[in-house]
């Protein structure tokens, strides 16, 4: 039975992609069969004609999975903006079937799902006449626990208990935090001891700034990854996948 863990932020642009890459080059080069998985993007771009999924590209590259785009990331927009938003501005609404059914595809091909939230736990992806759905309650419908993504600089405190406490709420499972832009100095090494007391849940890396990221992206991100994690770490925050609830 295959096994996952859907990575959720603290807030939009907080370094998920990035962090989630990290992690399937991680497995993947330690021979886990291992995919990358994001229900819905908006922000894409376009070459000849076609929508690239940026985030979707990256986790590729990073972690040398060749799998079929409309599979991983069924839903692409182009519209910089929430997903909920972008399906109604594009005129192509969310269905939650097709994004369990390519769900389901993935279990039953890969061993390891490493799902990637939209934006912060709250992110809307439906605001139709079918009611309101969020992150959360697709994180809820796949069954999945979360590893959070935080900030290491100043305000993350804030954010990061406020999101522990949210999603501690909804009754999901938190295996642990993850700092992204490390740097070691007095502030963030305080705001981690802080978050540490505060939420009581593990902080299980400190993925450091990545100096010019755009800069030979794909080796940048593998290098700081296999620093900041440890693969045994990882594994114990993959729960088996159940049936969707």
């Amino acid at each position: 039975m295959a096994k996952g863990v859907f990575i959720v932020g603290t807030d939009t642009d907080v370094g998920k992609t990035v962090v989630t890459a990290g992690l399937m080059h991680l497995l993947r080069s330690n021979g886990y069969n291992a995919t990358y998985f994001k229900a819905a993007l908006s922000g894409a771009f376009e070459v000849d004609n076609e929508l690239i999924p940026g985030d979707t590209l990256i986790a590729c590259d990073v972690s040398n999975l060749k799998e079929a785009y409309e599979n991983i990331t069924p839903y692409v927009y182009k519209s910089p903006v929430s997903p909920h938003l972008a399906a109604k501005i594009e005129n192509n609404p969310i269905k939650i079937e097709v994004i369990r059914e390519k769900y389901e595809y993935l279990k039953e091909k890969y061993d390891y799902i490493i799902a990637e939230g939209s934006g912060g736990i709250v992110c809307p992806l439906i605001d139709d006449k079918r009611g309101l759905y969020t992150l959360e309650n697709l994180i809820k419908d796949l069954n999945m626990s979360v590893v959070i993504v935080a900030r290491a600089g100043v305000g993350t405190i804030n954010h990061t208990v406020l999101t522990v406490k949210y999603i501690g709420a909804l009754g999901i499972n938190i295996k642990g935090i993850i700092i992204n832009n490390y740097i070691d100095n007095i502030i963030c090494n305080d705001n981690i001891k802080m978050i540490e007391k505060l939420t009581k849940v593990p902080i299980i890396g400190r993925l450091k700034h990545i100096e010019n990221l755009k800069d030979n992206m794909l080796q940048a991100i593998r290098m700081h990854a296999e620093k900041a994690f440890d693969l045994k770490t990882i594994e114990e925050c993959l729960d088996q996948l159940l049936s969707e609830g």
